[in-house]
């Protein structure tokens, strides 16, 4: 077996191959078997499911903050559900899966909507999802954290804000001798059961806090699974200066928090006056919100691997929130791996679920344990080009792709060559139902048409063999009546074909009666989950990219700039 030394941990685990009892000679000529400190086993690259989950060891500890986010004077504790094996008490060392959490006791996790239950000393029976039930016989140690703020934690919640994100941070600290934490009793408690080596998991928020804790830069967090998560919240709720909705930020610290709402009324009273529904505007409040380029954590401090899970078709947490966080690492040279699907924002786990399930296994094993199995000598990325049609590729975006600009002409044409000087289209929005303006499907239909609501442009047909591998970027010149105007843009695949129906219910995946068992179970927690498979539609439009603009933010998201009525001005294109 071939292993490498682990990465920046205060202890060591025993690691073993699978072999046979070691004999040593007794007296009397007689053979007495060794006494032996338990090992972590592996066999084919891969650890080895050798302890019980049945037998393991469940607790809960509260580990102390250095915030206080509902102010009232005592640092914040936050309750962290732990699940390891029971060898642990003889000299064990295992690394740590750990899923933080705002949902445990509010909406529930995983497609069926898993919470946590306890027995009648408070400790956990039941924890949400496979990980605990597939990795601890495997020599993880799995910790259910509630999020500041959220189910048994103090404090309160903030939206993504800095102190949702230290009290994470605070466990991985808790975890490398570096923070305090209590038991029930109040009586402290070590962590000397760990290495000390740490990943973060989870998809929306819970894999956003796994964002955020890791650009913090703490050291021993060797690697997060982000999966359809956030990396900045300004772009959550709005973008470029065009709100999303109105009052998202207090209104989601209200929903996972299930205090009573005074608790918290003056904390939720700052996010709403922070967030700046106003202007729309980025401004210092965001900043503390923001993961790649924030107060609180930045791309540039990100020590951890990073193995994200992203939906091109996610209208949730929009497909930009992965691709500027990924862009971002490549510039620091963080160690990354990628899946990009056509489903929604849907877990991996739930559209393809064998497959994720063993890479995932090996990327733990490689990155905790430190064992050589070959997966990062694989294509970084993953890609679902159609219905489970996946096809690997060494780099996202492809470095075998080439830029195409393609310019709109007076004619109603996409083309390459340049547009006519003089040449203009012109359109005035509508307000639609309610209000609002021209639907999106109003937009995109029929685009040989005249609509006054819009300007649609049409190529030619692209080549049989032909996708989009990266951002599309969009450039306009344009001229308006008024200050300022939101635009949308649209990028749009016509051709009827068979895709995947993510605006469907269930984002592109369909529950079904049967399941499936990944890891070992209990009478309280079994490890077998729905199937799913694939939804599809026979559509004759896609829309494959969205952007929007508040023309009046053009140059900036902080310092607005009034257009000039009646006056072109460039607008577009990426900053």
């Amino acid at each position: 077996m071939a292993r490498k030394p682990l990465r920046r941990t205060r202890r060591t685990a025993a690691i073993a191959a699978l072999t046979g009892a070691a004999l040593v000679a007794g007296g009397g000529g007689t053979a007495a078997l060794a006494r032996t400190s338990p090992e972590i086993v592996v066999k084919d690259g891969v650890t080895q499911p050798a302890f019980s989950y049945e037998d393991a060891i469940r607790e809960h500890v509260y580990v102390q903050t250095r915030v206080d986010s509902d102010r009232d004077g005592e640092l914040d504790r936050v309750n962290v559900d732990i699940v390891r094996p029971r060898e642990t008490e003889d000299g064990l060392k295992v690394p740590v899966i750990m899923d933080e959490s705002p949902y445990y006791d509010n909406a529930g996790r995983g497609n069926e909507g898993e919470r946590k239950s306890y027995d009648g000393n408070g400790n956990p029976l039941k924890f949400p999802l496979y990980y605990d039930n597939y990795f601890v016989p495997r020599g993880y140690a799995f910790l259910a954290v509630d999020m500041v703020g959220t189910t048994r934690s103090d404090g309160c919640p903030v939206s993504g804000g800095p102190t949702d994100v230290l009290g994470g941070k605070a466990v991985v600290d808790w975890l490398n001798g570096r923070a305090k934490a209590f038991r029930p009793d109040g009586t402290p408690v070590e962590a000397d059961w760990t290495t000390g080596s740490t990943a973060m998991i989870g998809k929306s928020y819970d894999g956003t806090l796994a964002n955020g804790v890791a650009a913090t830069g703490v050291e021993g967090l060797e690697t997060i699974v982000p999966i359809a998560a956030i990396s900045g919240w300004y772009g959550y709720s709005r973008m470029n200066g065009v709100k999303y909705w109105t009052d998202e930020q207090p209104w989601l610290a209200s929903y996972v928090d299930t205090d009573p709402p005074e608790k918290c009324a003056a904390v939720n009273a700052d996010l709403d006056a922070g967030e700046d529904d106003a202007t729309g505007n980025y401004n210092a409040y965001w900043k503390t919100t923001d993961y790649r380029h924030g107060t609180v954590g930045r791309a540039s401090n990100v020590r951890a691997s990073v193995f994200a899970v992203h939906g091109v078709n996610d209208l949730n947490v929009k497909d930009d929130h992965f691709a500027l966080w990924w862009e971002e690492l490549a510039q620091h040279n963080v160690k990354r791996k990628v899946w990009l699907t056509q489903r929604g924002h849907v877990d991996p786990f739930d559209f393809r679920r064998d497959e994720w399930v063993r890479t995932l296994h090996r990327w733990f094993d490689h990155e905790l344990h430190g064992i050589d199995n070959g997966i990062m000598d694989e294509p970084r990325a993953d890609i679902e080009v159609g219905p489970d049609e996946w096809i690997t590729q060494e780099h996202w975006p492809s470095r075998d792709a080439e830029t195409v600009i393609l310019r709109p002409r007076d004619d109603g044409t996409l083309a390459q060559q340049r547009t006519p000087q003089g040449s203009t289209a012109a359109f005035t929005d509508a307000a639609g139902p309610e209000g609002h303006g021209t639907s999106e499907g109003a937009m995109v239909e029929d685009p040989t048409a005249d609509r006054p609501y819009r300007a649609a442009f049409v190529s030619g047909p692209l080549p049989g063999g032909g996708r989009l591998s990266g951002t599309p970027d969009v450039r306009l010149r344009v001229k308006a009546d008024a200050p300022t105007a939101n635009v949308t843009a649209l990028l749009v695949d016509y051709g009827t074909a068979e895709r995947v129906d993510h605006l469907g219910p269930g984002s592109g995946i369909e529950t079904l009666g049967t399941e499936s068992c990944h890891g070992a179970s209990t009478a309280f927690d079994d490890a077998c989950y729905r199937e799913t498979r694939v939804t599809t539609t026979s559509a004759p439009v896609n829309v494959i990219a969205r952007g929007w603009l508040d023309l009046q933010n053009d140059d900036s998201l902080s310092d607005p700039r009034p257009l000039t009525p009646g006056e072109f001005a460039d607008a577009g294109g990426r900053r």
